[in-house]
């Protein structure tokens, strides 16, 4: 119950404060963080090394995703003051948006794929400001109260809130509205992943966007929203990935991960370009346990 607390106080004084005070009080935060919880770091340079592909990684690497993830909370809660038309204008750089238009014109909907990197939330808000019907999968959170407060932050912009406690029929309904539903795609939150290659590893890979694509015809868009220089962001929007053509068959386990691999691929690719903006604080690749920590 007491992070409840914390995020309420987190963000009355975010929204009180200057934003540059926000951020210098989130960064010492981030770098005490950074140098008495072993775990985390230990975990988080674990997982470098894998993306790096190397034995040593440099403890300002390491440290660098610990700010990350304090500039992704931050902004998530000053999102409603700060996200303003004329920000996304000056300040976010949409790669390709016309892929999201291609998808839509289909009528069945499109399914978004991302994954914990760069600030996905923000992502959650921006699109729905441009006039995109979006719908986001979450995970639900223990305590009510902070899941209140956090889907208020996501529906602040026009996003609907899909729980994954009531997500099958809830995300098969908003595609067949032409909604876009966006899921991440690199954590397992469940026991219904399938273990794949990933980064050179076996890890668990959440199977729901490829399922509901193969059941509903829905396209697979994959987009991130990455952050760039001088608090400006990249969002990379890749071209539609169409679910084979015969939707009245069953679905196999071999349809999901031959099908599963086409944007895997793609958001591997992202996280080694990306490596420090890749917010996960547990070991991706032990498979029997849970590899993200999100914080949301």
């Amino acid at each position: 119950m007491g992070n409840y607390y914390l995020y309420r106080l987190g963000q009355f004084l975010a929204g009180v404060l200057p934003f540059g005070v926000s951020n210098a009080i989130v960064m010492a935060l981030c770098d005490l963080h950074f140098c008495f919880s072993k775990t985390d770091r230990r975990a988080v340079e674990n997982n470098l090394k894998i993306v790096y592909k190397t034995e040593h990684v440099p403890p300002a690497q390491t440290r660098a995703v610990f700010r990350n993830f304090g500039r992704y909370l931050l902004e998530f809660f000053t999102m409603t003051r700060r996200l303003k038309p004329a920000f996304i204008k000056s300040h976010v750089n949409v790669r390709n948006i016309a892929y999201l238009n291609e998808a839509l014109q289909q009528g069945r909907g499109g399914i978004i794929v991302s994954a914990h990197l760069g600030n996905w939330e923000m992502g959650g808000a921006v699109l729905p400001t441009l006039g995109f019907p979006l719908s986001v999968v979450a995970l639900a959170h223990k305590d009510p109260r902070v899941n209140a407060l956090f889907n208020a932050q996501r529906e602040a912009f026009g996003a609907r809130v899909i729980q994954t406690d009531a997500a099958v029929r809830r995300i098969i309904e908003h595609l067949q509205k032409n909604r876009l539903v966006a899921i991440l795609a690199d954590r397992d939150f469940g026991n219904g992943g399938t273990v794949m290659d990933f980064l050179g590893h076996p890890t668990v890979i959440p199977k729901g966007a490829a399922y509901f694509s193969l059941k509903t015809g829905a396209p697979i868009i994959p987009v991130f929203f990455l952050r760039g220089p001088d608090e400006r962001f990249e969002v990379h929007i890749y071209p539609p990935i169409d679910p084979p053509e015969s939707r009245d068959a069953k679905i196999t386990e071999t349809m999901l991960v031959d099908y599963i691999q086409k944007y895997l691929n793609i958001i591997e690719n992202e996280v080694r370009k990306n490596p420090s903006q890749w917010l996960l604080f547990r070991e991706f690749s032990n498979h029997e346990n849970s590899c993200c920590h999100t914080g949301a």
